[in-house]
């Protein structure tokens, strides 16, 4: 569907966080609408994404293995990019911290939490904005937990919630150059973080985990599970020229978990 509606031929695009879930669904439809592609990691896996992503499109893919937390391997990395059209800031760290566990490595979650879902967001796009043309696009990925709350995630809540108000800070910021900037808020996906965090919320109540999840889909207007190519278009069409006069804006795609 991605490559019929949207076309990205000729446009530069970078995603971060490529190498499963949600960044690697939305870096294969960009690169099935002839996106000239990179995409970044801190691991490895990166360059057997970008192989099969090649190998499913048809289309030359870079890979760049970086650790967004560290501002001069930012710095390094992205120095191999030419210009871009658009950034997909959507490298991410999802761990339970609860606020009652007070061990030492709750505090060293909740940091690196923080190190890499904020600051590593603000190095990555404080690095491309120079190579950025203007009337380019940066899409964010936040949550819907970004809008709301969850218990045992101070860390996790907090930086969504950074991310959409760094995304509206860029969104004014940015006007000059006529860069548009907008947050997508998934809800639940079939990705390893969010099946983690099942796993670590169940064992903590005690529940099975089959039993979690239905009580949590239960909340969606829409049933069951997304997958992460359930969330991809969303990001096309705010990247593309269909959302030109859309900006400063954090788009829910949870099946009408949330409806704010």
């Amino acid at each position: 569907m991605t490559g019929g509606v949207f076309d990205f031929s000729g446009r530069r695009v970078l995603v971060t966080g490529a190498s499963h879930g949600i960044g690697r669904a939305v870096a294969s439809a960009f690169a099935r609408a002839g996106a000239d592609l990179a995409i970044l990691s801190s691991t490895p896996d990166i360059r057997i994404a970008a192989r099969e992503i090649e190998a499913d499109t048809g289309r030359p893919v870079t890979d760049l293995v970086c650790d967004i937390t560290e501002r001069s391997a930012v710095r390094s990395a992205l120095s191999e990019l030419p210009e871009l059209d658009v950034l997909v800031n959507n490298a991410g760290l999802e761990r339970i911290t609860p606020m009652l566990d007070l061990g030492d490595g709750v505090e060293r979650i909740f940091e690196r939490i923080i190190q890499t879902n904020v600051v590593g967001t603000y190095y990555v796009t404080r690095e491309a904005l120079p190579r950025m043309r203007n009337g380019a696009s940066i899409v964010i990925t936040s949550s819907i937990w970004g809008k709301t709350g969850a218990a045992d995630f101070a860390g996790y809540v907090t930086s969504k919630h950074a991310n959409i108000g760094f995304m509206r800070v860029l969104a004014k910021e940015l006007v000059p150059r006529g860069i548009r900037v907008n947050a997508v808020c998934p809800g639940w996906v079939r990705t390893r973080a969010a099946l983690r965090s099942l796993h670590d919320v169940a064992a903590r109540e005690s529940r099975p985990e089959a039993e979690l999840l239905e009580e949590i889909l239960s909340a969606q207007a829409l049933p069951g599970l997304m997958e992460p190519a359930d969330v991809a278009a969303t990001y096309l069409f705010l990247a593309s020229d269909h959302a030109a006069s859309v900006t400063g804006q954090a788009w829910n795609v949870d099946r009408g978990e949330i409806m704010v």
